[in-house]
């Protein structure tokens, strides 16, 4: 490993975003370089802008930071997945994928193929328990696609409570003493229960946004006056008379404070028993407090009154070394905040205990990209050096029974033909790397239809509408060639005129087909015989034409233009452009896409509906 090592870590909460910059020293640890946060708003009316929020709040992290076009770690919060604790039965280690598949398609919630999930086994328990994560996979692309749109790349996606968890055995260690960590977010709180090596994690939805609701509610006011009269004036009120000599109106908002804050002490009290009667822990017995919902004065007094345990500030800092620039003021007062951060950190380095890696979908796209390059890579390499390490073998055989034969006074006539044979060494290596990239370009064609399928796959495949069929166009004009009809007249497929069931044979249609051979005895009508045959170049697609069947559903009653505008903000794949006779980009509607669309008016009794549509690749590919 290098001596140093960037790692950026961001969080992204309900309301407080966050991110770090971490170095990595040469001991293995890890330097905190930069530290900042950022709140969006958490009330449920704003709900709508949250994406545009987010993306504004990256936007300046970054800047701040400087680490644009950075490869990110990024945690979500809790109540955006579904986790679930399962124990495993008794079987062999190369069988745990299978049986956790299975537990996996029992559990989650959503058909397992329209989720990402991931899963982690936990040590210390007597018998075997993992850990689940599932989140619904269009949910997952549209946090991914908020982050990317910022600039930066994803690495991973972790969950914040599992982040938290790697923070604190960092900081901590694996101490049998039960602890509680209590994570206060905006709108949910997520209890970590801890034991040696064992965890177990509750997300309630309960907050700081539930503290501010309240307030709204009290006094009849916005919940942007109310988070701020909270942030500005608030406090929680403790018992004992602890706001008798305080301002009359500060003293009525801690008692509307602690009464919203009051229910969780009762969701941990539920949680609390859930985790000892159903995964056999043991009453916690400190409590360690978390996240931004914490800042609020007398906090930890609340908890600990409440609780009757000890409670304490979680301190995930105690063995990240702080480097110059970074204001340690803040670090400190924040330090209890920063548990997801530090504990994506330590996936950067390799000291995580739990590495869950839920994977969107361009991520996944890239990932096979990136691990098939090599091999093909590797394949024309070896081509290349094989032919040319056999024919400088000869050469040099060659060579040397000349030379044995010369006297020191033939040098200057050695040396011509020593050059000519290195010239023809390189003319021979350059053919040969031709022939290698022209190998490869062949194969990377091929593995682009591969590609091409599974990203349509993502886009339209679904319950209420499915593909059938696929075809290459090529010469494919959309703003020259309006027709209608099925197939469009003037679509030029990439099919042979003799393919079984193909429409290229059809009279509406254009095709590319092989030469017809001459008859039994016949001269073929051709080239003069000393012409060469010329090979018949491979046609190149600039188009598909998709087909397939749709059926209305209760969300939308065109799900066809629905897929069609989701592939129009993910695809990079196909082109929705093109340009007209003064080489101006015209924009392509969906009208212009859409060849056929068929609908209950027009199929009566019909289950469901046909349609074709065209997509102009984004670069042309040749179809061998």
């Amino acid at each position: 490993m290098a001596d140093t090592q960037i790692i950026v870590a961001l969080n992204l909460g309900s309301q407080r975003i966050s991110m770090a910059v971490f170095e990595t020293s040469k001991n293995g640890g890890m330097i905190l370089k930069g530290f900042e946060t950022d709140t969006i708003i958490a009330d449920p009316a704003f709900e709508a802008s949250r994406e545009a929020q987010i993306r504004v709040a990256l936007e300046e992290l970054i800047g701040k930071l400087n680490v644009s076009r950075s490869k990110v770690r990024y945690a979500i919060a809790g109540q955006s997945v579904f986790t679930r604790f399962v124990k495993l039965p008794p079987l062999q280690d190369d069988n745990i994928e299978q049986i956790v598949t299975f537990e996996a398609q029992q559990h989650v919630p959503f058909p397992i193929n329209e989720v990402v999930w991931d899963y982690e086994m936990i040590e210390g328990g007597d018998d075997k328990e993992v850990v689940i994560v599932a989140i619904k996979e269009d949910s997952l692309d549209e946090i991914n696609d908020t982050v990317t749109a910022s600039g930066l790349s994803t690495l991973e996606v972790d969950v914040a409570p599992m982040a938290l968890y790697n923070a604190y055995r960092h900081s901590y260690g694996a101490p049998d003493e039960p602890t509680l960590i209590i994570d206060i977010g905006a709108k949910t709180s997520n209890l970590l229960y801890v034991e040696g090596k064992r965890f177990f994690t509750r997300s309630v939805a309960i907050g700081g946004a539930s503290i501010s609701a309240a307030i709204a509610k009290e006094y009849n006011i916005t919940f942007p006056e109310a988070e701020h009269h909270k942030i500005t004036n608030g406090l929680v009120a403790l018992g004992s008379g602890h706001t008798e000599a305080m301002d009359e109106s500060l003293a009525a908002l801690a008692v509307v404070i602690r009464n919203a804050l009051t229910r969780l002490p009762a969701e941990i009290a539920r949680t609390t028993n859930y985790y000892r009667s159903q995964h056999a822990g043991n009453m916690p017995r400190k409590v360690l407090l978390a996240g931004g919902g914490a800042n609020l004065p007398y906090t930890l007094e609340f908890f600990q009154e409440k609780l009757g345990i000890p409670v304490e500030f979680f301190s995930p800092l105690g063995q990240i070394t702080i480097g110059r620039g970074v204001n340690v003021d803040v670090v400190s007062r924040e330090a209890h905040t920063m548990g997801e951060l530090v504990g994506l950190g330590l996936r950067g380095i390799g000291k995580s205990t739990i590495n869950i890696d839920l994977v969107p979908s361009a991520v996944g796209i890239a990932r096979a990209e990136s691990k098939r390059k090599p091999f093909l890579i590797a394949a024309a390499t070896l081509l290349v050096v094989g032919f040319s390490a056999w024919a400088a073998f000869q050469y040099i055989a060659k060579e040397g029974a000349e030379d044995r034969q010369i006297t020191m006074t033939d040098t200057r006539d050695t040396l011509a033909p020593v050059e000519f044979q290195i010239r023809k060494l390189q003319k021979l290596e350059e053919d040969l790397e031709r022939i290698a990239s022209s190998y490869t370009k062949i194969e990377s064609d091929h593995a682009f239809w591969f590609d091409l399928i599974e990203e349509l796959n993502g886009a339209f495949a679904g319950d209420s509408l499915w593909l059938t069929e696929m075809s290459p166009l090529y010469d494919y004009n959309p703003l020259t060639q309006q027709a209608t009809g099925s197939p469009k007249p003037g679509l030029r497929l990439v099919v042979k005129s003799d393919f079984a069931g193909g429409q290229g044979s059809g009279s509406s249609g254009s095709s590319v087909s092989e030469p017809t051979p001459p008859a039994a005895g016949n001269k073929p009508n051709n080239k003069p015989n000393n012409m060469p045959n010329q090979p018949q170049a491979a046609p190149v697609a600039n188009a598909i034409l998709i087909k397939g069947f749709w059926r209305e559903n209760a969300q939308t009653q065109n799900i066809v233009s629905d897929r069609l505008k989701r592939l129009r903000e993910n695809s990079s794949s196909f082109q929705f452009s093109a340009k007209d006779a003064n080489g101006r980009e015209i924009p392509l509607s969906d009208e212009q896409i859409i060849l056929k669309l068929a609908s209950s008016a027009d199929n009566k009794g019909e289950l469901a509906f046909p349609f074709e549509i065209t997509l102009p690749l984004a670069h042309p590919v040749a179809v061998r």
